[in-house]
């Protein structure tokens, strides 16, 4: 495990939430972050006096819901110097049946997610071509295209969730990046329920590029096209293992 804090994208998961279910809320902004990987395991959440201004709770509040993520096996607290709140929660390998349980627990709602994340990501990655990126951003998103086509099979979906988190953080606009991550979220599990196949991969790094590639020419359209064409891969992926 490592002991270093998190580095990645937060934002899209650590918002504000809401006065009236600031406990319930917080929980689901955590869980969120520790499932969708953007705290992957071993990592560190980041510390209290940073946390609670971000979601707008008290310290009280985030240690409460700590607390209940630690009973449920999420994350471990550690004292001393190189202390902090560190994620112990490893995504389950996928089993025989998941994926028509996932799907089948989702019902109608499975096309809707899948038509919604098609709408936000394929926006994202028009409004993030439409702004010049500094070199530190540009560097940002080489890297996470660099971590995730380079991923073990084990590390494969939470490095590939965080490139495309990233792509909405990087609009500038925390709406929209949250909209990202509730998109994803959406599908997590059933995401999880598939076998990560080396060809796979392959064929999503050559996809992920393309992404970039559009980006960085300030191409709108074929950025959008990209991304089309990405998660229509992944729909299909999707709907060979269901029937």
């Amino acid at each position: 495990m490592s002991d270093r804090p998190a580095d990645v994208t937060t934002s899209a998961v650590f918002r504000p939430v809401r006065e009236g279910n600031a406990f319930e809320e917080t929980v689901e902004r955590l869980l969120q972050a520790v499932k969708l990987g953007v705290v992957g395991l071993g990592e560190r959440l980041p510390p209290e006096r940073e946390l609670a201004p971000r979601l707008g709770i008290s310290r009280v509040t985030l240690r409460e819901a700590i607390r209940a993520l630690q009973h449920e096996g999420y994350v471990e607290s550690r004292r001393g110097r190189f202390g902090g709140t560190f994620v112990t929660y490893r995504p389950p390998e996928p089993r025989r049946g998941d994926l028509e349980r996932v799907a089948a627990g989702m019902g109608d709602r499975l096309n809707d997610a899948l038509v919604f994340r098609m709408a936000v990501e394929t926006g994202a990655a028009q409004a993030l071509a439409a702004r010049r990126l500094g070199d530190e951003q540009v560097a940002r998103l080489r890297q996470c295209l660099r971590e995730t086509d380079t991923a073990a099979p084990a590390d494969y979906r939470r490095l590939d969730t965080r490139f495309h988190l990233t792509i909405g953080e990087l609009t500038g606009s925390p709406t929209l990046a949250a909209a990202c991550a509730d998109a994803r979220m959406r599908l997590n599990d059933l995401l999880g329920a598939i076998p990560v196949l080396r060809r796979n991969i392959e064929h999503a790094a050559v996809q992920h590029a393309a992404i970039v590639d559009a980006i960085l020419a300030g191409d709108q359209d074929a950025a959008r096209r990209a991304v089309a064409e990405h998660l229509e891969g992944t729909a299909a992926l999707l709907r060979g293992f269901l029937t």
